[in-house]
């Protein structure tokens, strides 16, 4: 106990220092793990038939130019972590009706799913309550917008990918050694801007708030961020683990190495969006020991939380919550503080 003070006095002193604490707490508080599985789920079930649908319109489009082609591989798809060489590959290239035909289907039932799962991931995180989130229909019209959103950004960023890739090379022929070390430092970095950029946006637009642009940005770059160094571990996995490997061994190691990409890459996700809610309301310093026991002097922002947690759980407009916090007597019941 008296460390736990300790603790807590120097979080009063130096509230800065607090925020990563506060917001691991809050990302427990919601039960991140199990939004980030949710969001996993439908990512999994879309991702292949997204890439089925877009190597099918690619393979009709692009029909009779190998050229074209393998360049879009060796700009786009073989940078994608985990999976990049297995579809960076010539023979996954071709125009398929039946192909185009079930990847329009999954993939529009894996989006729309992980456009729900962002907006109530949002929502949890952010303590909207019931009522006041959009309807089923409604939702649903936001997760084409968000997956619009995700579409025109992957668009900008193959742009960005494909010019990087022609300057390297360009710059490798004339002999411009100088501006190797730029470019390869510059590219990343306008790729993460450019991420960060576009994430800032999607949060915006999956929240049923009315936030800016501008408070949603730190948890869109600190994403972006996380990405970039995920995908460096992805490519590591790669060459470590897949390379070499038997082929039903590998078989089994990239499904397992791109559902647990994609987990670590929703947990990054479910971070991000708690960063800004602990950020915008200021939700730290936390009480080192407020998730343990009730034995513990909450702090203002402890407070903060448990009310918006609170205020969450309203169904009706004309429902009222009201939050007390008190001292637990002998005779009171295992409800805890009175909700009224």
């Amino acid at each position: 106990m008296n460390v736990a003070a300790g603790i807590d006095r120097f979080q009063q002193k130096y509230p800065a220092a607090s925020f990563p604490l506060a917001v691991v707490y809050k990302y427990f508080d919601d039960q991140g793990n199990y939004l980030a599985a949710t969001l996993t789920y439908y990512a999994f079930v879309s991702i292949f038939p997204l890439m089925l649908l877009g190597t099918s319109i690619l393979g009709f489009v692009l029909r009779g130019r190998p050229q074209l082609q393998q360049q879009i591989i060796d700009s786009v798809l073989s940078r994608f972590p985990i999976i990049g060489d297995e579809i960076g590959r010539p023979d996954g290239l071709q125009g398929s009706t039946s192909g185009l035909i079930v990847g329009v289907a999954v993939a529009l039932y894996g989006a729309l799913g992980l456009g729900q799962a962002l907006q109530n991931t949002l929502h949890v995180a952010w303590s909207v309550p019931r009522n006041s989130r959009p309807n089923p229909l409604l939702s649903r019209l936001k997760s084409l917008i968000l997956l619009v959103t995700v579409g025109f950004a992957l668009l900008v960023l193959t742009a960005v990918s494909a010019i990087g890739t022609a300057m390297l090379s360009r710059v490798s022929i004339r002999g411009w050694d100088w501006l190797n070390p730029v470019l390869r430092w510059g590219i990343p970095i306008a790729t993460i801007l450019i991420t960060g950029a576009m994430l800032s946006v999607l949060f915006r637009l999956g929240s049923a708030r009315r936030d800016s642009v501008v408070r949603t940005a730190p948890g869109g770059f600190a994403l972006a961020v996380m990405w970039q160094v995920l995908q460096i571990a992805g490519a590591q996995y790669v060459s470590r683990v897949l390379v070499g490997s038997a082929t039903m061994t590998r078989t089994f190691a990239l499904v397992l190495g791109l559902i647990g990409f994609i987990f670590i890459g929703a947990v990054m996700a479910v971070m991000a969006m708690e960063i800004n809610v602990v950020l915008t309301r200021h939700l730290y310093p936390r009480a080192v020991l407020t998730p343990f026991t009730d034995n513990v002097e909450l702090t203002a922002a402890d407070k903060r939380a448990y009310r918006n947690y609170a205020r969450a759980q309203r169904h009706k407009g004309f429902e009222t919550v009201s939050v007390r916090f008190g001292k637990k007597s002998d005779d009171d019941d295992d409800d805890g503080d009175t909700l009224d």
